[in-house]
Order: structure tokens, then sequence, then C-alpha cells
């Protein structure tokens, strides 16, 4: 269910990051399945790079979504301060 934040803040982009956040969980869920069934070292390291690359991406993405959701709130404040 979207708050009333959420539907103020319906922005494509920030969808998309989401979308984007949510398909890198995904792929940390199935890389951990692997890990798990691996016994081979070699296997595990390189879905422990994997697995930490995509964690990087998350960051990323996490800190691209708050720098967004930020300017959107500033410019929704100076609309609203326009319009009073």
């Amino acid at each position: 269910m979207k708050t009333s934040r959420d539907r103020e803040l319906d922005d494509p982009y920030l969808d998309e990051l989401k979308n984007e956040f949510r398909q890198y969980s995904y792929e940390l869920k199935k890389l951990k399945q692997k890990f798990l069934k691996t016994n081979s070292v070699s296997d595990q390291s390189k879905i422990i790079k994997k697995m930490d690359i995509i964690s990087t991406k998350m960051e990323n993405n996490q800190k691209q979504s708050t720098k967004v959701t930020k300017s959107r709130l500033k410019d929704m404040k100076k609309t609203r301060k326009g319009r009073g």
C-alpha cells in the first residue's frame, strides 16, 4: 500500500532504482544459494567476488535513490512555497 509520500514521489526514475535494487537482491539470494551448495573453494571465491560487486552496486543505488529523493522533496517544497 502506498503512503501519501509515495504517491507524491511517484517518479519513474525512483521506480527504476527500486526495481534495480530488487533485482540485485534477487541476484544475491541466488548467489548465496550457489555458494552454500558448492564445495569448490575457487567457485566460492568467484561467487564472493560477484556478491561483492552486486553489494557495491546496491550501495550506489541507495545513494542515488537518496539524492534523488532529497532533490524531489526540495523541488516539492519550492513548488508549494510558490503557490502559497
